[in-house]
């Protein structure tokens, strides 16, 4: 299975020149933790997570209404093509110690994010199926 096949495909975006403020205000009203930031050809260049907030930001005093995302996001990010296999993905979200995997298309844009929750529900579902076939 491919990493495409598994992975989030809708993301909530940031700009890089976007004040933390609105982007912030806009993970609470999405409800999520993780924006993926885009240059202007939609191509991923960085991740705003709620944790870059805090600690970027919130912790070292900086006014969250003119720190532009740029400033404080997490980069660089860890990146796959939406056909890398999921034992590939999986792979290098684990060598970069990280639980999300950016998945973009042959062309470099976003396509989707791949979150360590998604392998897990895999998993998971995988483990239910053999269940079944060992029980009596």
């Amino acid at each position: 299975m491919s990493i495409g096949k598994l992975c989030t495909r809708t993301v909530w975006i940031a700009d890089p020149g976007e004040s933390v403020a609105a982007a912030a205000r806009r993970m609470a009203e999405q409800q999520v933790g993780t924006l993926v930031v885009l240059d202007a050809e939609r191509r991923p260049i960085g991740m705003l997570t709620d944790r870059d907030v805090v600690l970027r930001v919130v912790a070292t005093g900086r006014d969250p209404e003119s720190t532009p995302v740029g400033d404080v996001m997490s980069r660089p990010i860890v990146r796959a093509d939406e056909d890398t296999p999921i034992e590939d993905g999986i792979a290098r979200m684990a060598s970069a110690a990280t639980r999300r995997l950016v998945v973009t298309g042959g062309d470099g844009r976003l396509v989707g994010l791949l979150a360590l929750d998604d392998v897990l529900d895999l998993l998971i579902e995988e483990a239910k199926s053999v269940g079944r076939l060992v029980k009596p």
